[in-house]
């Protein structure tokens, strides 16, 4: 009956078609043949019993905003990566494109010559998120080196590489002895490692790694499981990069039988330093490989660089230590997040400002890849952690506050500026891990209109993923006519999923997508498949 309901509607608003535009099943419909058409298709689409639990939102538009299609576009859904593209924007308009991040390895105390200082030497964090091996500029799978088969991938650059050039240059300083501590200082955002409501599941894992202005190899470690030789015979585990971090407990860790599979799982307390590895894989498995989050990436970062200061001769007498900022703010989040700011200046970009502190001096420094670069990265392969530092970014720039909420404020107060209703959207974090982020399909093709009119709009489009062709769009919309013509971002959460973009149409035209839904069947890929088909349905109408 579904079905019959909206094809009823669809169809008798035809003869309002010239002043409704096809805005679908609210009563609203189409202002010619094809799109009259598009609309019965998607709701043929919708009324399958597959997807017809399913709670969907859809908007589509002109590039200036001119109404096409929508459907329940201006209810709250739960965005997933989708809120990357507001936090994104949020940077590259505030920050600015060009705009990078230097870390300092400081001196904090009294030297006796060059040689010997009685005080800490401190790894200082600017709020980098690639302090890693990760390659930059992002490469398309389509560039990248084509391998033979069986051929194994080249190592990439390794994952401490900046650090270890950093403590390169401590010991050109000449410095041998440090009767003191190496530290890792974060405190340019308070340390808040996870926003509200992410799930607790998601914190053993990499991509749902702790925030930190202090942040190392995307704050996680490769883990690898390899088989022994033998089933009953204890598999290897390695970890990468090595430093003296977790303790691995594989005692109930075992080989199994050929063709057994692989099941291995990987548990951590919430603050243990314990890493427990069960359960079994096959003899003649693939090694398991997972990303597992490091629970204090700025105690890492100190520990990492006090291994690499004595592996180069220089003596440290005490320990590896994290210095944290706690907040003492006890305002509610909504409110907090609410409040206006009625002095910022929208024709001016901002950068995070850390105090000079007294009797420091600098050992080494290192200077990050353009924000535009980290932009691109962060959108083709939604990356959450470098989503969330942006947030911080904006809220240590704007406001002198890296806080998550301080973040969220400055979020909010551009897209209200973007012109975005103020009631359409809610954000507690910069990725959309969190489970209290709304927004309605009519924001985020109003964010995506307003870019369009923006002078870095070029910068920020060619950071979403292209159908495919590269990031999280690689493996959807592989073949013509809508291969190389979808620009949009993904969106994963529990039963949520969005997809959000531009879209190159048969008339040669572009237009503005945006299409949510919440609550569909678990571990069923079925709305995405009708999410595709609803792409494609619109991009032959228009």
């Amino acid at each position: 009956m579904r079905f019959a309901v909206a094809l009823l509607v669809v169809c008798s608003g035809v003869a309002r078609a010239q002043e409704t535009g096809c805005t679908g099943a609210k009563g609203k419909a189409g202002s010619s043949a094809p799109c009259s058409e598009m609309a019965k298709q998607i709701a043929a689409l919708l009324d399958d019993p597959q997807v017809a639990r399913a709670h969907w939102g859809i908007d589509v538009t002109a590039i200036d905003g001119t109404p096409i299609y929508s459907l329940n576009e201006g209810q709250l859904f739960q965005p997933a990566s989708n809120a990357k593209m507001f936090t994104t924007a949020t940077a590259l308009a505030l920050l600015g494109a060009n705009t990078t991040f230097e870390t300092k390895i400081v001196a904090r105390g009294v030297f006796n010559g060059a040689t010997k200082l009685t005080g800490d030497v401190v790894l200082v964090g600017s709020g980098d998120a690639n302090l890693s091996g990760r390659e930059i500029p992002y490469v398309p799978p389509s560039m990248r080196p084509k391998l033979a088969p069986g051929q194994t991938p080249p190592l990439g650059p390794p994952a401490l590489r900046y650090l270890d050039e950093m403590a390169d240059q401590v010991a050109k300083t000449g410095l041998k002895v440090v009767n003191g501590d190496v530290v890792g200082d974060d405190t340019l955002f308070p340390w808040e490692p996870y926003p509200q409501d992410w799930s607790i599941d998601d914190t053993v894992w990499g991509y749902g790694a702790p925030i930190s202005a202090l942040s190392i190899n995307d704050n996680q470690i490769k883990v690898t499981v390899t088989p022994g030789d033998a089933p009953g015979k204890p598999p290897t585990v390695t970890i990468d990069p090595i430093a003296p971090y977790y303790t691995i407990d594989t005692t109930a860790l075992v080989t199994g039988a050929a063709k057994s599979g692989s099941h291995v799982d990987m548990q951590r307390a919430m603050g243990s330093k314990v890493l427990r590895i069960y359960g079994s894989i096959a003899v003649d498995a693939q090694p398991d490989e997972e990303e597992v989050a490091i629970i204090d990436p700025a105690e890492y970062a100190a520990a990492a660089l006090k291994s690499m200061l004595e592996a180069r001769g220089i003596v440290v007498t005490g320990v590896a230590r994290a210095r944290h900022r706690i907040s003492t703010d006890s305002t509610g989040f909504m409110q907090a997040s609410h409040e206006p700011l009625a002095t910022m200046d929208w024709s001016k970009t901002y950068a995070p400002q850390r105090p000079a502190e007294q009797g420091t001096s600098v050992l080494a420094r290192h200077t990050s890849p353009t924000l535009i670069e980290d932009v691109v990265v962060t959108n083709k392969v939604s990356q959450n952690l470098h989503a969330e530092m942006f947030l911080h970014n904006a809220g240590a720039a704007v406001l002198s506050d890296g806080s998550t909420v301080g973040g969220a404020r400055v979020v909010r107060a551009f897209l209200e500026h973007a012109g975005i209703d103020k009631d359409d959207f809610v954000f507690f974090d910069g990725s959309g891990l969190s489970g209290h982020d709304l927004v309605a399909p009519r924001a985020t093709v109003r964010l995506l209109q307003y870019a369009t009119t923006q002078p870095w709009f070029a910068d920020w489009r060619r950071s979403l993923p292209i159908g495919g062709e590269d990031g999280s769009l690689v493996e959807r919309f592989g073949k013509a006519p809508l291969k190389d013509h979808v620009f949009a971002k993904t969106g994963t959460l529990g039963e949520a999923r969005a997809l959000s973009g531009y879209l190159d149409c048969a008339s040669g035209k572009t237009v503005i997508f945006s299409i949510m839904v919440g609550n569909h069947t678990p571990a069923s890929s079925a709305d995405r498949e009708a999410m595709d088909k609803i792409v494609a349905a619109i991009a032959a109408a228009n």
